[in-house]
């Protein structure tokens, strides 16, 4: 068997090399010498977690919590609650039930994420209205999140219009918490527009009933609307025409020179 290169060189640099040294005996006469601890090599660094590792794990649960509530609003505008199974959630969601489960516990929870999440971005737009000074502006802009809302988020609207019909039996009591404070808030909007003579007096919350109604069918009521129409689903001018028309209509019945007869209490 040939020698390796390395010893080969230290052979030519030093005869003795690779040639079995001869062991000599400790000298009696000559004091011990103290053995030196063998050095231990350091070992490397830790890898350090990190802003930038933790931010990408963040953003990867992210994605994968975005994904499961896109699914299971799809499933729950679709089939409602009961018709509605993790299984099929998962499974549009391109990942196993078990994964799932480690995201949201149960089907109960996952139901109650989206309804928040629907819920969160309808009361943005109700607080953008609620800090208006000009009531056409606050009412434009409230009017078109409303359609824009019905227009990009169907299913979400769906999956509310399904909970409120069946008497809001699991979310009930968040919209009585988180709704009905705003809704008064607006009411009183409302009501300083009128006391400083912008707007007309009506019945405030019958009003803020009849525009979530109307804007909320343009996501409900979209497949048939399109039918009747001859297309095969709404175009963003259709949406255009009808923000218009309820914008007109609302104004109309606010204009401050209307003669409206004075609310009903309740």
């Amino acid at each position: 068997m040939s020698s390796s290169p390395r010893l080969r060189t230290a052979a030519r640099d030093d005869p003795d090399a690779g040639r079995a040294q001869p062991i000599h005996p400790p000298d009696p006469t000559k004091p011990p010498q103290p053995t030196k601890p063998p050095q231990l090599a350091a070992a490397p660094p830790a890898p350090e977690a990190g802003a930038s590792g933790r931010v990408r794990h963040s953003a990867a649960r992210e994605r994968k919590q975005h994904a499961i509530l896109q699914a299971a609003e799809g499933q729950f505008a679709q089939f409602g609650f009961e018709g509605a199974s993790l299984e099929n959630i998962a499974s549009a969601a391109g990942i196993s039930r078990h994964n799932l489960l480690y995201y949201y516990p149960n089907k109960e929870a996952l139901y109650q994420q989206v309804l928040d999440d629907v819920l969160a971005q309808w009361l943005a737009g109700m607080e953008d209205m609620s800090q208006g000074d000009d009531p056409q502006q606050a009412l434009r802009r409230y009017i078109r999140a409303k359609m824009r809302s019905s227009r990009a988020r169907p299913d979400g609207a769906k999956v509310f219009t399904k909970e409120v019909i069946a008497g809001a039996p699991r979310y009930g009591a968040a919209i009585i918490e988180r709704v009905l404070p705003r809704l008064k808030a607006e009411v009183r909007t409302f009501e300083r527009w009128a006391r400083e003579g912008r707007i007309a007096r009506v019945h405030f919350t019958h009003l803020m009933f009849i525009i979530w109604s109307v804007t909320q069918a343009y996501a409900d009521q979209q497949a048939q609307f399109a039918l009747l129409l001859g297309k095969p689903q709404l175009s963003e001018r259709d949406y255009d025409n009808a923000e218009a028309l309820i914008l007109r209509m609302v104004l109309a019945a606010l204009a401050p020179e209307a003669s409206t007869p004075a609310p009903v209490a309740g």
